[in-house]
């Protein structure tokens, strides 16, 4: 059935549909379980009387899972499409918080979190932002801040999950939101398409009877697009510093994300009230520094961005190692949550931008493996350091040094030279 070219050019773009599935799945996963997962740790331990140790393993698990299996993720998304992946995710996702209703032992928790965590990782992050840059170029940095917003909304969602979980108990809570991840996601992932072209549209919503849609098909069909094979974006050195500069980005976030609040009451004095007022503004700048990043991030240059961002960081948790009033945590807010939503789309789009998107999830699964460094080292790295000197200064400071090294990563990043390949001969192709 032929619609008329009007009707093309006012219906939204398809891509856009494939954003807004995207960030409802994170929303979902965030408010659920990965920003409440604090919460659950209060009661399980309640009940079960585990240990700190026993119960922050979990989200180390989830994370060496996640890294280690992204390679064998990402060679399956380029495969398969991340529709077919994204729903099999789900179905892992929601059966391990069912799973997770019921443990009843450590094993039993393990076994449930790496289901979950299989799961997620499935139609996740790497699915969505696989799905994304297939669908976007010239306005990728925005889609893809739009459908990681998800996740800062999911964070805001939260204190409805505790309300929940302090309502109905953590196992009927768990079991709920294993049904409501397959009852939304499933339909959810039906929209996450593997590419325009397979629907007969291009990027950006193109038109596919003008003269750019013409110049587009012959630059993929003669390989002419600049598109990088995972071997091509080893070999360059901007794919080790891009990947070297997240990881450092992450050694920061997931520092914060574990030790912010205890150093705000116990070494800063603030009540837990307080603290969580400022974890609550850092998740409200992340979701405005994410939008506008996004925006930006399609203007300007985005690895110059990056290493703004990577400074503010450094300056943020100067001020957070040496607060000796409510100013200096006030300026470790804003310059902390705006550099971690204004850099957080361009570490997608910065990889799209240099090699392409016909082997991105191959190169951005590979990309993990060392990004994965950052968020469980960085964590460890400023826990040891408190239990040695008996706060968390000389950790923190470690960690300004690490952002700032990361900015100096980002400034090594060049755009690389497209691959050189054999070159196009139409007559070889059976086009005349």
């Amino acid at each position: 059935m032929r619609f008329p070219r009007a009707l093309k050019l006012t219906a939204v773009f398809y891509g856009w549909k494939v954003v807004a599935a995207g960030a409802t799945l994170q929303m979902l996963y965030a408010s659920l379980l990965g920003q409440a997962y604090g919460s659950y740790v209060v009661l399980l331990q309640r009940e079960f009387g585990w240990s700190r140790t026993v119960l922050s393993a979990a989200p180390s698990m989830q994370e060496a899972q996640s890294g280690l299996t992204s390679p064998i993720l990402g060679w399956l998304l380029d495969r398969f499409g991340p529709q077919r992946i994204a729903r099999v995710g789900v179905v892992v996702a929601g059966c391990g918080l069912m799973f997770f209703s019921q443990v009843q032992t450590p094993l039993m928790f393990y076994i449930a979190f790496l289901m979950i965590s299989a799961g997620m990782s499935m139609s996740g992050f790497l699915a969505v932002s696989v799905a994304v840059v297939q669908w976007f170029e010239r306005r990728r940095s925005t889609a893809l801040s739009l459908a990681s917003a998800g996740f800062a909304v999911g964070g805001m969602v939260v204190p409805l999950t505790v309300l929940v979980l302090e309502t109905a108990g953590w196992r009927w809570t768990a079991f709920g939101s294993g049904v409501l991840v397959i009852a939304v996601g499933l339909p959810l992932t039906l929209f996450l398409r593997a590419n325009p072209e397979e629907m007969g549209l291009l990027p950006d919503g193109i038109d596919t009877s003008s003269e750019e849609a013409d110049q587009l098909r012959l630059a993929r069909l003669s390989g002419a697009s600049g598109d990088f094979t995972l071997a091509e974006a080893l070999r360059e050195r901007s794919f080790w510093f891009i990947s070297l500069g997240h990881a450092s980005a992450l050694f920061v976030v997931s520092s914060m994300g574990v030790h912010l609040v205890a150093h705000l009451t116990q070494s800063q004095g603030y009540s837990l009230a307080q603290a969580s007022t400022v974890v609550f503004s850092l998740t409200l700048l992340f979701l405005v520094g994410t939008i506008s990043g996004g925006l930006a991030g399609d203007r300007v240059n985005k690895r110059k961005l990056v290493v703004v961002c990577m400074g503010m960081h450094c300056a943020g948790l100067l001020l957070l190692s040496h607060a000796q009033g409510v100013g200096m945590v006030v300026g470790f807010t804003l310059l902390h949550g705006l550099a971690w939503g204004w850099r957080g789309p361009q570490m997608t789009a910065l990889r799209a931008e240099y090699f392409g998107r016909t082997s991105f999830g191959k190169i951005m699964g590979a990309s993990n493996v060392v990004i994965i460094l950052g968020s469980v080292c960085g964590p460890l790295i400023a826990g040891f350091a408190y239990d040695i000197t008996g706060d968390y200064r000389v950790g923190f400071d470690i960690l300004a040094v690490m952002a700032l090294l990361g900015s100096v990563f980002f400034i090594l990043a060049r755009k690389p030279d497209p691959p050189q390949r054999r070159p196009y001969v139409p007559h070889a192709a059976g086009v005349v």
